[in-house]
């Protein structure tokens, strides 16, 4: 279970700038949640994943997973509890390295290297099979570099990489909104299938709220630094895009725009 225990995160402190984004904010994730959140921009969305994965320190409150406190544990060292697809296809991969390049360093994270070669080229195989799987005709590319690769050739490579150790948590931070739309939905049904396939707890940053009402488990709207909607089971289920967007408009009104 990952919880967030009175967060409180203030950016530019003393300064003219100052911003207060989260004050005593909780939210918590059950293991095996799927859930999708949505937001305008400024309402703390990316900030929260942010928050999750050690890349911004908090001010004040607790992050934790399975009531262990994690403050203390750099980035890198929470990647080895979980995996991150960022907005931008060319974040999260080496795009002067091969396809196998690539995947090789995915596996071995969390790993140590000594003297050995970083390309393990006795999984090779395994690779082909693994982006066989992807149905994208990726197999037969092991030694392209990634960089060569359309946006979403390379997403499916990145959702890939992120999930192949053994993780807890899958962090999707807006990873199809660089895309075009029939792209877009090819990776966001592979993501759907990953997640099942591995019983993965997944949170998704998402501003596509066709994809926040049809897929997962759970719906959070943020606003301002807060939850204002929360819904799971039959709620979810019964929501429609128009319920989220009328909200959308309210607030819009609310400040004045």
């Amino acid at each position: 279970m990952l919880e967030l225990r009175n967060i409180s995160k203030i950016y530019n402190p003393g300064t003219v700038t100052e911003l207060c984004l989260f004050e005593n904010f909780n939210f918590t994730v059950s293991d095996g949640e799927f859930v999708s959140v949505v937001g305008s921009n400024g309402s703390g969305k990316t900030s929260m994943l942010n928050i999750i994965c050690g890349s911004v320190p908090v001010s004040g409150g607790e992050v934790l997973i399975d009531g262990k406190n994690i403050n203390g544990l750099r980035e890198y060292r929470r990647y080895r509890l979980m995996g991150r697809v960022y907005q931008n296809p060319a974040a999260g991969t080496c795009p002067d390295m091969t396809i196998l390049e690539n995947m090789s360093l995915a596996d071995n994270k969390g790993k140590r290297y000594g003297l050995s070669f970083g390309v393990n080229f006795a999984r090779r195989q395994r690779y082909r099979e693994q982006l066989n799987e992807l149905g994208l005709g990726l197999e037969d590319m092991l030694d392209v570099k990634l960089g060569a690769l359309s946006g979403g050739q390379r997403q499916a490579v990145s959702l890939l990489m992120a999930t192949m150790t053994p993780i807890d948590f899958l962090i999707l931070d807006e990873h199809t909104a660089a895309l075009d739309p029939h792209t877009a939905e090819t990776i966001m049904e592979l993501t759907n299938r990953i997640i099942n396939e591995k019983r993965l707890t997944a949170i998704m940053v998402t501003h596509n709220l066709r994809y926040a009402v049809e897929y997962g488990t759970r719906l959070v709207m943020m606003d301002k630094g807060r939850i204002i909607l929360d819904k799971t089971g039959k709620d979810k289920q019964e929501t429609r895009v128009d319920d989220i967007l009328d909200i959308f408009n309210r607030i819009s009104i609310e400040c004045g725009n």
